[in-house]
């Protein structure tokens, strides 16, 4: 299967290089990283040791592909979007984190282009521009972005599973993505303010904060029709701070190295829901607040969701 992947950053460079092992890809990233990938290969090292050989650019339109698979942030989307319209492709893959990505992507592509979703929890950073570290083997779940069966997510699932990458095709996404920001919802933004690795939710006093975000965004879930209890999402999330423990979260890391989050697609995206549906999330209101507050004063803040 013939694969774009853009946004060629540490997930994207781990789930590309991967399916180099037996398809055709080219890595849409940026020029240091593209750079060293055209010269010398991927080097994806880890919980894996091999150097692939994908092509790469850092100009993402125009394309064409069986696929395209999204890893970009999700601030980044609209304009991934719209460089993927300008290309052709038989499917579009969002890996991304939050919610409201696949939306993006529909109302720009859709009906010619179908959208599919996905989670993704294997872990990974991008060491330096060419070498890409699997952190911990996880899984790929990847549907319909509504529901139900998909010849084409079949088709995707199939040329995963052929390269080793453990994947699973399910007819419920929906649930998956809300049960993933739920967890995200928790883990993020309380271990990215705090300064602390993953299993600090796990302990008081971080543990009462974590669980009662991923219970709010477990309960915009069921008003919005998703079946996921308040005792299912934080069971996911614990399950997930003690597997990634050690780990530092993809918000903690922004704040380290001084860039915008994913704040908007995670608890915001918690937040707008709950106002449609007149639901109050103090934990998600108010962690939402604290991060896009330290975005505003370090001149990160743009577009939507400014309050």
């Amino acid at each position: 299967m013939d694969t774009v992947v853009f946004g060629a950053g540490s997930l994207g460079s781990l789930v590309g290089g991967l399916l180099a092992r037996e398809h055709d890809v080219t890595l849409v990233a940026r020029e240091n990283h593209a750079r060293a990938v055209r010269e010398s290969g991927l080097h994806v090292c880890g919980e894996f040791d091999e150097r692939v050989f994908p092509a790469a650019t850092t100009d993402g339109g125009n394309l064409a592909a069986d696929l395209a698979v999204v890893a970009v942030k999700s601030f980044d989307t609209a304009s991934a979007a719209a460089a993927l319209a300008t290309g052709s492709f038989d499917a579009v893959l969002s890996l991304q984190n939050g919610m409201g990505n696949e939306a993006v992507f529909a109302d720009r592509l859709e009906p010619a282009t179908p959208v599919l979703a996905g989670t993704a929890t294997y872990g990974a950073v991008l060491r330096e521009p060419g070498v890409v570290e699997c952190t911990g083997r996880g899984e790929i779940v990847l549907g319909d972005r509504d529901g139900g069966a998909s010849d084409r997510a079949n088709a995707v699932g199939e040329a995963f599973t052929a390269t080793g990458l453990e994947t699973a095709v399910v007819d419920d996404m929906p649930r998956w993505l809300w049960e993933k920001l739920a967890v995200n919802a928790g883990i993020n933004p309380v271990t990215a303010l705090a300064g602390t690795k993953n299993g600090a939710v796990l302990e008081p006093p971080a543990r009462d904060l974590a669980r009662a975000a991923t219970r709010e965004a477990a309960r915009v879930a069921r008003e919005r029709g998703v079946a996921l209890s308040n005792r299912e999402a934080v069971d996911a999330m614990e399950t997930v701070a003690e597997a990634t423990a050690a780990n530092t979260s993809s918000m903690a890391q922004d704040l380290q190295h001084e860039r915008r989050t994913e704040i908007d697609a995670i608890n915001g995206y918690v937040v707008d829901r709950a106002a449609e549906s007149g639901l109050e999330v103090p934990t998600n209101r108010h962690l939402t607040a604290l991060v896009r507050t330290w975005e505003r004063g370090r001149g990160l803040r743009e577009g939507p969701g400014e309050e």
